[in-house]
């Protein structure tokens, strides 16, 4: 039996958003209706002001013009230890060095939280695998971090990501921009959600349960699942690869299309689908049970 969470892909529309944006509050370079017209003008469906512990809500988005974006309240968690989003915060949470603290204060806020960058700076370690591994109710981690591409590390973490799925963590993989500066730094990656209600709860909920694939600029069309038969189908690929656990290779193909049948002892199946340059997308796992 495979369980995953495309398997409610009706009733909604498909939105491409990302939740990881600073503004003039804090390090950003532009203030906040500047990066709002920015992702509306490349039509983004909704946006996260994720300035470093300083929340953006309801209240304060009231100010701007959103273009038709959903805007989402949150923040990043930043203070005393590795930085965290929290998407559809209500509050601001106390930063705490004791990061299982931080999401258990977001489990009482609402919303979710996620590990951010985890292979930044010149170790590859702003999110040791062990703090990963010993948090427990978080979503997932960013596998795709734009603003690291020009900083020390790698913005890519689906290492981390297979090495927590591996170990049985049910974890979703998020691509963000972070974006900082007034250019350069938008529409590098993003989160593609199938989302019902049009509402920064809509939102939420979409991503919490995993009804979204992560992409730098590959488009998933089609999400299958019949048995232990999985059909992926994009629009601008150019080779699929499947992968199972330990980050081990399936399948390889080449082309927009690749149909998998699920082979027996694996524990999880994702899709990375590579389109031109760093082109990409990112399927949620696929869990067998």
């Amino acid at each position: 039996m495979i369980e995953h969470p495309y398997t409610e892909l009706s009733g909604g529309r498909w939105l491409a958003g990302n939740l990881h944006a600073h503004t003039t509050a804090s390090d950003g370079q532009r203030d906040h209706q500047a990066v709002i017209d920015d992702y509306a003008g490349r039509g983004h469906g909704f946006l996260m002001i994720s300035d470093h512990d300083i929340l953006t809500d309801a209240e304060d988005y009231a100010d701007f013009d959103p273009h038709g974006m959903i805007l989402v309240p949150g923040n990043e968690i930043t203070a005393n230890g590795p930085h965290m989003l929290h998407v559809g915060a209500s509050g601001l949470v106390e930063p705490d060095a004791e990061r299982q603290r931080v999401i258990d204060g977001v489990k009482e806020n609402g919303g979710f939280v996620l590990f951010n960058h985890p292979n930044w700076q010149s170790r590859f370690s702003h999110c040791p695998q062990d703090v990963m591994d010993a948090c427990t109710g978080y979503a997932g981690l960013e596998i795709y971090n734009g603003v690291i591409s020009r900083l020390d590390g790698s913005p890519y973490a689906t290492n981390r990501w297979d090495m927590l799925l591996s170990a049985g963590r049910r974890m979703w993989g998020f691509a963000n921009d972070d974006s900082h500066a007034a250019s350069g730094d938008v529409a590098l990656g993003w989160n593609v959600a199938y989302v019902k209600d049009e509402t920064p709860e809509g939102v939420v909920d979409a991503l919490t349960k995993g009804r979204f694939y992560a992409s730098t600029g590959v488009e998933i069309t089609r999400i299958e699942v019949a048995d232990q038969r999985i059909v992926i189908e994009t629009e601008n690929a150019s080779r699929i690869v499947a992968l199972r656990d330990t980050g081990r290779r399936l399948a390889t193909v080449e082309g927009r299309t690749i149909e998998l049948e699920v082979p027996e002892g694996a524990r999880y199946v994702r899709f990375e689908c590579w389109g031109d340059g760093e082109a990409f997308a990112w399927t949620q796992p696929f869990f067998i049970v």
